[in-house]
């Protein structure tokens, strides 16, 4: 059965055409304005790209579970603050 069956508390869409009829449905939508800048808009969503050698790699690493309990324990960012402290180490043995 392709009929949908509707009851007195359907809600009628708001369309200011016919919508059985074809002719009409092509003749409003050929007023519609194009939307331009869809890949503008698909660009800007989400995190800003990073230049390479500013982006991160993800690895696996095997830590010692009290070592890894502790940073997790001095609360969010515990990565960032890890990465920080590996930083250090390779600045002060270079």
């Amino acid at each position: 059965m392709n009929v949908k069956r509707t009851t007195s508390h359907t809600r009628r869409a708001d369309v200011p055409y016919d919508t059985q009829d074809r002719t009409a449905t092509l003749k409003f939508w050929k007023r519609a304005t194009k939307h331009t800048g869809v890949q503008e808009l698909r660009a800007k969503r989400g995190r800003p790209t990073k230049a390479i050698e500013e982006r991160k790699e993800q690895i696996a690493l095997r830590v010692d579970r009290d070592v890894l309990e502790w940073y997790r324990a001095q609360g969010s960012k515990w990565q960032t603050r890890m990465n920080a402290v590996l930083k250090a180490y390779r600045d002060a043995t270079v």
